[in-house]
Protein backbone atom coordinates (compact mmCIF):
# COMPACT_ATOMS: atom_id res chain seq x y z
CA UNK A 1 0.00 0.00 0.00
CA UNK A 2 1.27 3.64 -0.81
CA UNK A 3 2.26 5.67 2.22
CA UNK A 4 -0.90 8.21 0.55
CA UNK A 5 -3.67 5.24 0.77
CA UNK A 6 -1.74 4.23 4.47
CA UNK A 7 -2.58 7.80 5.45
CA UNK A 8 -5.68 8.00 4.19
CA UNK A 9 -6.73 4.75 5.85
CA UNK A 10 -5.20 5.98 9.20
CA UNK A 11 -7.19 9.60 8.80
CA UNK A 12 -10.47 7.00 8.07
CA UNK A 13 -9.95 4.63 10.82
CA UNK A 14 -9.21 7.53 13.63
CA UNK A 15 -12.04 9.60 12.38
CA UNK A 16 -14.37 5.96 13.33
CA UNK A 17 -12.19 5.89 16.62
CA UNK A 18 -12.58 9.02 18.64
CA UNK A 19 -15.45 11.54 18.20
CA UNK A 20 -15.12 15.30 17.53
CA UNK A 21 -14.94 17.59 19.95
CA UNK A 22 -18.49 18.41 21.17
CA UNK A 23 -19.44 15.30 19.84
CA UNK A 24 -23.41 14.65 21.37
CA UNK A 25 -24.40 11.39 20.81
CA UNK A 26 -28.20 10.96 20.88
CA UNK A 27 -28.84 6.75 20.40
CA UNK A 28 -32.47 6.14 20.67
CA UNK A 29 -34.59 2.64 20.58
CA UNK A 30 -34.74 2.38 16.73
CA UNK A 31 -34.20 4.98 13.87
CA UNK A 32 -37.39 3.09 11.62
CA UNK A 33 -40.11 5.31 13.42
CA UNK A 34 -41.67 8.75 12.68
CA UNK A 35 -41.72 9.35 16.62
CA UNK A 36 -38.11 9.10 16.85
CA UNK A 37 -37.35 11.30 14.11
CA UNK A 38 -38.94 13.79 15.32
CA UNK A 39 -37.21 13.38 18.41
CA UNK A 40 -34.00 13.89 15.76
CA UNK A 41 -35.70 16.92 14.76
CA UNK A 42 -35.56 18.69 17.63
CA UNK A 43 -32.42 17.48 19.17
CA UNK A 44 -30.72 18.46 15.52
CA UNK A 45 -32.11 21.79 16.21
CA UNK A 46 -30.89 22.61 19.54
CA UNK A 47 -27.49 21.00 18.90
CA UNK A 48 -28.01 23.76 15.99
CA UNK A 49 -28.24 26.23 18.83
CA UNK A 50 -25.88 25.62 21.09
CA UNK A 51 -22.41 26.96 19.99
CA UNK A 52 -19.56 24.42 19.45
CA UNK A 53 -21.33 21.39 19.75
CA UNK A 54 -22.17 18.53 16.55
CA UNK A 55 -25.02 15.87 16.71
CA UNK A 56 -24.78 12.06 15.97
CA UNK A 57 -27.79 9.84 15.98
CA UNK A 58 -28.39 6.74 15.66
CA UNK A 59 -30.51 3.79 16.83
CA UNK A 60 -31.21 -0.01 16.08
CA UNK A 61 -33.15 -1.79 12.92
CA UNK A 62 -36.18 -2.28 15.93
CA UNK A 63 -36.82 -1.58 19.50
CA UNK A 64 -35.96 -5.43 20.22
CA UNK A 65 -32.61 -5.44 19.29
CA UNK A 66 -31.37 -4.29 22.42
CA UNK A 67 -28.05 -5.37 21.95
CA UNK A 68 -27.27 -3.50 19.32
CA UNK A 69 -29.02 -0.50 21.34
CA UNK A 70 -25.57 -1.47 24.29
CA UNK A 71 -23.38 -1.94 21.64
CA UNK A 72 -23.83 1.44 20.37
CA UNK A 73 -23.72 3.47 23.77
CA UNK A 74 -20.47 1.44 24.51
CA UNK A 75 -19.29 2.98 21.13
CA UNK A 76 -19.96 6.07 22.59
CA UNK A 77 -18.08 5.84 25.31
CA UNK A 78 -15.44 4.34 23.69
CA UNK A 79 -14.86 7.40 21.47
CA UNK A 80 -14.98 9.68 24.29
CA UNK A 81 -18.31 11.44 22.71
CA UNK A 82 -19.28 14.75 24.78
CA UNK A 83 -22.37 13.87 26.15
CA UNK A 84 -25.02 11.07 25.56
CA UNK A 85 -28.42 11.20 25.05
CA UNK A 86 -30.00 7.69 25.51
CA UNK A 87 -33.46 6.76 25.13
CA UNK A 88 -32.96 2.96 26.55
CA UNK A 89 -34.99 0.11 25.11
CA UNK A 90 -34.26 -2.27 28.07
CA UNK A 91 -34.55 -0.91 31.72
CA UNK A 92 -31.60 -3.96 33.01
CA UNK A 93 -29.40 -4.26 29.76
CA UNK A 94 -28.16 -0.38 29.40
CA UNK A 95 -27.14 0.01 32.95
CA UNK A 96 -23.50 -1.68 32.26
CA UNK A 97 -22.90 0.80 29.50
CA UNK A 98 -24.40 3.77 31.31
CA UNK A 99 -21.55 2.72 34.13
CA UNK A 100 -18.69 2.90 31.84
CA UNK A 101 -20.10 6.35 30.46
CA UNK A 102 -19.99 7.43 34.16
CA UNK A 103 -16.49 6.01 34.84
CA UNK A 104 -15.50 7.77 31.84
CA UNK A 105 -16.76 11.22 32.94
CA UNK A 106 -19.16 11.57 30.30
CA UNK A 107 -22.67 12.64 31.29
CA UNK A 108 -26.02 11.32 30.45
CA UNK A 109 -29.61 12.12 30.08
CA UNK A 110 -32.28 9.59 29.70
CA UNK A 111 -35.44 10.50 27.59
CA UNK A 112 -38.66 8.64 26.93
CA UNK A 113 -37.70 5.64 29.17
CA UNK A 114 -36.02 5.12 32.99
CA UNK A 115 -33.48 2.58 33.41
CA UNK A 116 -33.36 0.52 36.43
CA UNK A 117 -32.68 1.46 39.77
CA UNK A 118 -29.11 0.14 40.16
CA UNK A 119 -28.33 2.48 37.03
CA UNK A 120 -29.56 6.00 38.94
CA UNK A 121 -26.27 7.17 39.56
CA UNK A 122 -25.21 6.93 36.15
CA UNK A 123 -27.22 9.37 34.55
CA UNK A 124 -27.94 12.92 35.55
CA UNK A 125 -31.39 13.83 34.22
CA UNK A 126 -34.32 11.76 32.71
CA UNK A 127 -36.84 13.88 30.76
CA UNK A 128 -40.12 11.73 29.68
CA UNK A 129 -43.27 11.95 29.38
CA UNK A 130 -44.86 10.68 32.93
CA UNK A 131 -46.02 7.53 31.10
CA UNK A 132 -48.36 6.23 34.46
CA UNK A 133 -50.33 9.41 33.93
CA UNK A 134 -50.36 9.11 29.90
CA UNK A 135 -51.22 5.64 30.37
CA UNK A 136 -54.64 7.14 33.04
CA UNK A 137 -55.56 9.63 30.22
CA UNK A 138 -55.87 7.16 27.89
CA UNK A 139 -58.09 4.44 29.84
CA UNK A 140 -60.30 8.09 31.02
CA UNK A 141 -60.81 8.78 27.17
CA UNK A 142 -61.61 5.01 26.56
CA UNK A 143 -64.34 4.95 29.74
CA UNK A 144 -65.61 7.70 28.36
CA UNK A 145 -66.55 6.15 25.31
CA UNK A 146 -67.02 2.72 26.03
CA UNK A 147 -69.09 3.15 29.53
CA UNK A 148 -67.64 0.87 32.16
CA UNK A 149 -68.65 -2.54 32.15
CA UNK A 150 -67.90 -5.01 28.63
CA UNK A 151 -64.73 -6.34 27.42
CA UNK A 152 -61.21 -4.26 26.22
CA UNK A 153 -57.89 -5.19 24.78
CA UNK A 154 -54.62 -3.82 25.13
CA UNK A 155 -52.27 -4.10 22.66
CA UNK A 156 -48.77 -3.27 23.68
CA UNK A 157 -45.54 -3.55 22.23
CA UNK A 158 -41.99 -4.32 24.67
CA UNK A 159 -42.63 -6.17 27.59
CA UNK A 160 -40.62 -4.75 30.23
CA UNK A 161 -39.47 -1.49 28.64
CA UNK A 162 -39.59 1.69 31.02
CA UNK A 163 -42.21 3.53 29.10
CA UNK A 164 -44.32 0.15 28.53
CA UNK A 165 -44.02 -0.58 32.41
CA UNK A 166 -45.48 2.93 33.36
CA UNK A 167 -47.61 3.21 29.95
CA UNK A 168 -49.56 -0.15 30.40
CA UNK A 169 -49.50 -0.35 33.72
CA UNK A 170 -51.42 3.13 34.53
CA UNK A 171 -53.90 2.20 31.67
CA UNK A 172 -54.54 -0.82 33.61
CA UNK A 173 -54.66 0.20 36.78
CA UNK A 174 -56.67 3.26 35.96
CA UNK A 175 -59.36 0.54 34.32
CA UNK A 176 -59.14 -1.43 37.32
CA UNK A 177 -60.01 1.15 39.83
CA UNK A 178 -62.15 3.04 37.92
CA UNK A 179 -64.54 0.97 36.05
CA UNK A 180 -65.63 -3.33 35.91
CA UNK A 181 -64.07 -3.45 32.07
CA UNK A 182 -62.40 -6.71 31.37
CA UNK A 183 -59.26 -6.27 30.18
CA UNK A 184 -59.05 -9.61 27.52
CA UNK A 185 -55.59 -9.92 27.22
CA UNK A 186 -52.32 -7.62 26.65
CA UNK A 187 -50.49 -8.48 23.61
CA UNK A 188 -46.84 -7.75 22.68
CA UNK A 189 -46.14 -6.63 19.03
CA UNK A 190 -42.32 -5.62 19.38
CA UNK A 191 -43.17 -2.43 18.22
CA UNK A 192 -43.69 -3.53 14.67
CA UNK A 193 -46.60 -2.31 12.93
CA UNK A 194 -47.47 -5.74 10.79
CA UNK A 195 -47.20 -7.67 14.33
CA UNK A 196 -50.17 -5.57 15.78
CA UNK A 197 -52.42 -5.67 13.05
CA UNK A 198 -51.70 -9.30 13.04
CA UNK A 199 -52.68 -8.95 16.81
CA UNK A 200 -55.38 -7.02 16.49
CA UNK A 201 -57.58 -8.80 13.37
CA UNK A 202 -56.94 -11.88 15.79
CA UNK A 203 -58.33 -10.09 18.74
CA UNK A 204 -61.09 -8.50 16.94
CA UNK A 205 -62.11 -12.16 15.39
CA UNK A 206 -62.15 -13.74 18.73
CA UNK A 207 -63.86 -11.34 20.68
CA UNK A 208 -66.68 -9.77 18.41
CA UNK A 209 -68.36 -8.10 21.59
CA UNK A 210 -65.06 -6.23 22.02
CA UNK A 211 -66.19 -2.62 22.97
CA UNK A 212 -62.73 -0.81 22.91
CA UNK A 213 -59.08 -1.36 22.79
CA UNK A 214 -55.77 0.31 23.40
CA UNK A 215 -52.76 0.58 20.95
CA UNK A 216 -50.03 1.77 23.31
CA UNK A 217 -46.91 2.92 20.85
CA UNK A 218 -46.93 4.44 17.15
CA UNK A 219 -46.23 1.47 15.07
CA UNK A 220 -48.87 -0.56 17.36
CA UNK A 221 -51.82 1.78 17.49
CA UNK A 222 -50.88 2.30 13.21
CA UNK A 223 -51.11 -1.41 13.24
CA UNK A 224 -54.38 -1.56 15.91
CA UNK A 225 -55.96 1.22 13.67
CA UNK A 226 -55.24 -0.85 9.82
CA UNK A 227 -56.75 -3.96 11.25
CA UNK A 228 -59.98 -2.00 12.93
CA UNK A 229 -60.88 -0.37 9.44
CA UNK A 230 -59.84 -3.62 7.42
CA UNK A 231 -62.49 -5.31 9.79
CA UNK A 232 -65.28 -2.86 8.83
CA UNK A 233 -65.12 -2.26 13.04
CA UNK A 234 -63.92 1.55 12.52
CA UNK A 235 -66.49 3.73 15.05
CA UNK A 236 -68.33 -0.07 16.45
CA UNK A 237 -65.27 -0.76 18.32
CA UNK A 238 -63.81 2.37 20.69
CA UNK A 239 -59.97 2.58 19.65
CA UNK A 240 -57.54 4.88 21.31
CA UNK A 241 -53.95 4.99 20.40
CA UNK A 242 -50.67 6.43 21.44
CA UNK A 243 -48.11 8.83 19.62
CA UNK A 244 -49.14 11.32 16.55
CA UNK A 245 -47.80 10.62 12.98
CA UNK A 246 -49.66 11.29 9.76
CA UNK A 247 -51.79 7.95 10.28
CA UNK A 248 -52.89 8.06 13.16
CA UNK A 249 -54.19 12.00 13.02
CA UNK A 250 -55.49 10.84 9.75
CA UNK A 251 -57.31 7.88 12.13
CA UNK A 252 -58.79 10.30 14.23
CA UNK A 253 -60.15 12.33 11.67
CA UNK A 254 -62.06 9.34 9.88
CA UNK A 255 -63.29 8.07 13.41
CA UNK A 256 -60.73 4.52 13.08
CA UNK A 257 -59.37 5.73 16.25
CA UNK A 258 -61.60 8.11 18.83
CA UNK A 259 -58.56 9.36 20.37
CA UNK A 260 -54.78 9.51 20.73
CA UNK A 261 -52.45 10.09 23.20
CA UNK A 262 -49.68 12.43 21.79
CA UNK A 263 -46.34 12.78 23.42
CA UNK A 264 -44.07 16.04 22.61
CA UNK A 265 -41.43 13.94 21.08
CA UNK A 266 -39.64 17.27 19.10
CA UNK A 267 -39.85 18.45 22.45
CA UNK A 268 -38.50 15.44 24.51
CA UNK A 269 -35.41 15.88 21.94
CA UNK A 270 -34.73 19.45 21.87
CA UNK A 271 -34.97 19.73 25.88
CA UNK A 272 -32.52 16.59 26.32
CA UNK A 273 -29.85 18.05 23.77
CA UNK A 274 -30.73 21.89 25.66
CA UNK A 275 -29.94 19.69 29.33
CA UNK A 276 -26.86 18.05 27.77
CA UNK A 277 -25.22 21.03 27.11
CA UNK A 278 -26.03 22.72 30.44
CA UNK A 279 -24.54 19.35 31.92
CA UNK A 280 -21.09 19.77 29.78
CA UNK A 281 -21.20 23.23 30.69
CA UNK A 282 -21.29 22.29 34.56
CA UNK A 283 -24.71 23.97 35.11
CA UNK A 284 -27.12 22.69 37.37
CA UNK A 285 -30.32 20.62 35.61
CA UNK A 286 -33.14 19.46 37.16
CA UNK A 287 -33.35 15.59 37.83
CA UNK A 288 -36.93 14.93 35.77
CA UNK A 289 -38.56 17.04 33.49
CA UNK A 290 -42.23 16.22 32.29
CA UNK A 291 -42.74 16.73 28.25
CA UNK A 292 -46.61 15.69 28.70
CA UNK A 293 -49.14 14.29 26.43
CA UNK A 294 -52.43 15.93 24.41
CA UNK A 295 -55.35 13.74 24.21
CA UNK A 296 -56.08 14.56 20.34
CA UNK A 297 -59.54 13.97 19.12
CA UNK A 298 -61.75 14.90 16.23
CA UNK A 299 -62.31 18.05 18.45
CA UNK A 300 -59.19 19.22 18.86
CA UNK A 301 -57.10 17.40 16.11
CA UNK A 302 -57.05 20.94 13.72
CA UNK A 303 -56.47 23.49 16.90
CA UNK A 304 -52.80 24.60 17.67
CA UNK A 305 -52.73 22.69 21.34
CA UNK A 306 -52.57 19.67 18.48
CA UNK A 307 -51.04 20.70 16.03
CA UNK A 308 -47.99 21.17 18.51
CA UNK A 309 -47.63 17.78 19.13
CA UNK A 310 -49.08 15.96 16.17
CA UNK A 311 -45.81 15.20 13.62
Amino acid sequence: MSLGLLTAAFALSSSAAFAAPGEIAVIVKTTNSNYWQNVKKGATASAADAKGYSLTFQGPASESAIADQVSMVENAVTRKVAGIVLAASDPDALVPALKKAWEAKIPVVLIDSLVADSGKRYYQSFLSTDNEAAGEQSAKALISQVGKTGKIAVMSYVAGAGSETGRVGGFKRYIEKNSQLQIVGTYYSQSQMATALNQTTDVLASNPDLKGIFGANEPTAVGMGRAIAQAGKAGKVIAVGFDGNEDLKNFVKDGTLYATAVQGSYSMGALGVKTLVSLIEGKKVAPFVNTGVVIVTKANVDLPEAKNVLY
